[in-house]
This record gives C-alpha cells, structure tokens and sequence, in this order.
C-alpha cells in the first residue's frame, strides 16, 4: 500500500462521517479517483467539494489537485514494484540466518527512501531550505530516537557556519525557544508528531516569532498543524521490533536533501566554510598522531 493510502487507512477512525465516506471511496479504487474531477467525487460521495478540498488540506495537500498528483506517482510506482513482496517492510524474525537479514535491512531501507521520496513537496522543501539559509539561528528539538536526527542536523549545519544547537533536554529546549526572535529557525522533528515536548518546544518558537519547520510521519499530527513548514517521512514502517530503524532513514533523507540544497543555494559562502572545517579537522588529529 502506497504512503498516502496507508495513512487514510490509519486515519479513518478520526475523520468524520462525511471525510470518512470519502476515505473508503478513495481506498476502494484508488485508480478512478486521479481521473476524476472534485465535481464528479463529491456528487458520487454525497458531500460537497468544499469538504474535499478541506479533506485535502488536512492532510497536508495544497488541494484536490495536488493530492490527485501525488497519489497518481505512488499508483504508478506501484505498479512497476515487485510483486513477490519483496519491497514491504520485513520485521524482526527469531532464528534469521544473517544473510537474510542483510536483505531484509537493504529492503526496508531502500523501501524507506523510495516511499519518503514520492511524499516530497518541492515547494516546500525549497520554502524551508530558503528559510534556513536565511537564519541568524536554528534550534533543532527531538527527544529519544529523533534527537539522533537532530544531531546528525546540527553537525552539519555546524560545518558550514549557521548558528544552531539542538537539543534533547525538554527544559532546555523550551528554555532555548523563548529566545528566539523573528529571522530565528525551530526545527523539531518527532516521528509520530505527537510527542508532548517536542510540541511544546516548537509552540512556544512559534510564539516567540522564530520561522517554524517540522519533519514527521506523514499524515495528520499535531506537530505537522503546529508547523509553518511541515515535512513528511514516510509512514509505512510499523512495529516496535524493528526499533524505528527504517523510519530514522527516511528522515536522515530528508535531511540530506535540506543540507545539500543549502549548500548548493549559498555555494560561494559555504562551501569555504566547508572545506576549512575538514582541513581544520584533518590538521588537528594528524598532530595528535591521527586519532579521532
């Protein structure tokens, strides 16, 4: 199943009646609905195309449209995957000989990548790559598994010369935000986007004027509304045993992307910045005898 179908899948029981219609005609027969127009939907739903559109925007759409193309390239993709299930994610199985485990960490992570690439927005990911270029300071929130993200974010970031710190303590990170200004980045990152401090972090940015970004699973969640900037991971990886292991992937990716395309829009001021961090780094251990 496609990101986006999965997620009406596991939103369903929260929408209401009428959304909820109009869920189960969109998962019935995925194919007809990018060919169809919001007039023709409505009227076979029983609803109006002001709630579709609605429907659309909850999910983070930019419209009936919007959605239509997005769910058209995960279809088509689909239908060029291996059949054999091959390309669904594998969990934990006791007794695993190590080969097949191998394959199945390649499987889930590729699979990761490939699902979370097909979610992208363009636009969006242009809008909070413009916004981090542009701050004077970038806080970087997570707690638990999602601060690793955050790390990896701040020690790039740091190479090049943007001002940030991220942070994995809640008092801390609520403490940094209430010093934020406009002009200032929060970026907080949670997979389920429904993780208490990390909400509340981000929140009180936001009421201190600093430019907010999230990056979650996709779907409807908290975090992702409370974000003037919301990115999505992909959602398909569920199950306690595999640890968040594909997941971490899918937003490492995301935060690859948001790097390189900082560094390719401001090329001429940090790419020196860039370079003299590694020399710098390189000196520093050759002269203690190359330890790390």
């Amino acid at each position: 199943m496609s990101p986006i179908l999965h997620a009406l899948e596991h939103e369903k029981s929260k929408l209401s009646q009428m959304e909820r219609k109009l869920a189960e005609r969109i998962l019935a027969s995925p194919g007809e609905i990018v060919h169809m127009g919001i007039t023709e939907l409505a009227e076979q739903c029983g609803i109006s195309p002001a709630t579709i559109t609605r429907f659309c925007k909850v999910l983070h759409f930019k419209g009936f449209p919007d959605f239509k193309v997005k769910l058209a390239a995960e279809i088509a993709h689909s239908d060029v995957s291996p059949q054999d299930g091959s390309s669904s994610y594998q969990d934990i199985v006791a007794g695993n000989p190590l080969s097949v485990i191998v394959e199945a960490m390649q499987a889930n992570h590729l699979a990761s990548i490939r699902d979370t690439t097909s979610l992208l927005d363009l636009q969006r990911l242009q809008s909070a790559i413009d916004v981090l270029c542009r701050a004077r300071r970038v806080d970087l929130y997570g707690m638990a598994t999602s601060s690793i993200v955050a790390q990896d974010f701040y020690q790039k970031l740091i190479r090049i010369g943007v001002n940030c710190t991220a942070f994995s303590d809640s008092h801390m990170q609520i403490t940094s935000a209430s010093s934020l200004n406009q002009g200032d980045v929060a970026f907080a990152v949670s997979y389920s986007g429904e993780t208490p401090e990390t909400i509340d972090a981000l929140s009180c940015a936001a009421a201190s004027g600093a430019a907010t970004i999230s990056l979650t699973s996709y779907g409807s969640n908290s975090l992702a509304t409370l974000a003037g900037i919301p990115l999505f991971s992909s959602s398909l990886e569920q199950g306690m045993r595999r640890g968040d292991m594909a997941s971490r992937i899918a937003q490492l990716h995301i935060i690859d992307i948001l790097f390189t395309g900082m560094v390719s829009t401001r090329f001429g001021d940090f790419i020196p910045k860039l370079e003299q961090s590694y020399l710098n780094v390189q000196h520093y251990r050759h002269k203690r005898g190359g330890q790390a």
